[in-house]
């Protein structure tokens, strides 16, 4: 599973900041779009030795265990990716904004694997230095959810995920897991509370309608939701929009209310160059307001 990278590297560290290279390696991030990993390499590479010591091993900052949750009532294996971070340490959820680095997931030494579905939980929403982000601090139960190839055999869930850390500064990291999950196994009561915090599902937000109109812009398109949705009882909201394709970038979302509706916008900018055609029917935004979260699926035409 495959989140789009984002266009913007996260907000400096002041040991990053104080690599000369530092203004000429964002330069080149925000033009080009670059990879997140790409740039922190880069800057990585032009640091001098002294700042780099005060960066800290990756492999210090999170743990990893894989959770069986045995067999559910559709027959498909339900198994979970527990991480535990540093304290002070953050990673990110699937569409970690515009400060984040986005999660990704090799299952490549899995066994017996026929669909991987990944059910993850309402994130946080960070503010920091004028970026706003999304994810998980202190601690991460991922539900995974595998349609097995044939249902008379073992599963072995075995790969790679690769992860943002961020405190003060951000760093990549990976972790790698290798589990061969019982059928048999009983459910797991960790699992069950991570799937119950996901957010709501349209239906069950009260969203009773969801249109989307787009312009062209000088990159790309801006796309606008306007979502029939109830007000939080108390805060303000803030939205993600999902283009649901690979090699697309999505900006900040704008979002304000107009009488019932929530209206939110954001620039898609395609980084293939191949250019862009929206399918509105694969578009998700999650709007999070107060301690609620809503996942809606899609929109119609204006």
């Amino acid at each position: 599973m495959t989140e789009p990278a984002p266009r913007h590297a996260p907000a400096p560290a002041a040991a990053l900041a104080a690599s000369p290279a530092f203004p000429a390696v964002m330069a080149f991030a925000a033009s080009c779009a670059a990879s997140i990993a790409m740039v922190l390499a880069l800057l990585l590479a032009t640091t001098p030795a002294s700042a780099q010591s005060a960066i800290p091993d990756p492999d210090q900052l999170v743990r990893l265990r894989v959770l069986d949750g045995g067999t559910t009532a559709e027959g498909t294996r339900m198994a979970a990716l527990e991480l535990t971070l540093a304290e002070g340490w953050k990673t990110y959820w699937r569409s970690p904004g515009e400060a984040g680095i986005p999660p990704r997931f090799d299952w490549s030494g899995s066994r017996n694997l026929g669909k991987v579905q990944i059910h993850w939980p309402t994130p946080m929403v960070f503010e920091q230095s004028g970026y706003r982000s999304f994810g998980y601090a202190d601690r991460l139960v991922l539900p995974i959810e595998i349609t097995p190839e044939r249902a008379d055999q073992d599963v072995r869930l075995a790969g790679r995920m690769d992860l943002g850390l961020c405190s003060d500064i951000c760093i990549p990291g990976n972790v790698h897991f290798d589990q061969a999950l019982d059928a048999a196994a009983p459910r797991d009561p960790q699992i069950i509370a991570a799937l119950a915090d996901r957010p709501s599902t349209a239906r069950e937000a009260g969203v009773t309608g969801a249109s989307c109109s787009v312009q062209p812009t000088q990159d790309g398109i801006r796309l606008t939701a306007r979502i029939d949705l109830p007000p939080p009882s108390s805060g303000s909201e803030v939205a993600v929009i999902e283009p649901g394709i690979p090699g697309v970038w999505a900006g900040q979302a704008e979002t304000r209310r107009e009488g019932p509706q929530l209206v939110t916008s954001t620039e898609f900018i395609d980084e293939t160059g191949e250019g862009l055609a929206l399918d509105r029917s694969k578009i998700r935004i999650t709007v999070f307001g107060g301690s609620q979260a809503a996942d809606i699926r899609g929109c119609s035409g204006e």
